[in-house]
């Protein structure tokens, strides 16, 4: 069994105002953490990876598809494995979230060394 405390791990600004941690994982999925800063956007992109997700604080504006889906805290999300997407901060507050990857992300290009 493997054990990550967020305490434990230090964030990468990926892009401007969004910090992602990596946090457990394993074969088959693995956790990553996530802070976004109220303006800050995730540009369009994909991966093969299944994305699930669930938001605890602030509310993040996904865009997918020609669709914005708004998830505030207490909503999780499936982002099916090569669907483009990005995402956008347009509140207030700074959001807070946990991801999941299937299969894990192994070294992301936003991590650093």
């Amino acid at each position: 069994m493997e054990r990550v405390s967020l305490e434990d791990v230090d964030a990468s600004e990926a892009t401007d105002g969004v910090h992602l941690a990596l946090m457990a994982g394993h074969e088959e999925m693995n956790v990553q953490h996530f802070e976004i800063d109220p303006g800050a956007s995730v540009d369009e992109h994909s991966h093969p990876h299944e994305q699930t997700g669930f938001i605890y604080e602030g509310e993040l504006t996904f865009l997918t598809d020609d669709e914005e889906i708004v998830c505030g805290p207490g909503d999780s999300y499936a982002i099916p494995g090569d669907q483009p997407h990005g995402a956008v901060n347009r509140g207030e507050e700074t959001v807070r979230g946990v991801d999941i990857f299937s299969p894990p992300r192994a070294n992301p290009s936003w991590q650093e060394e």
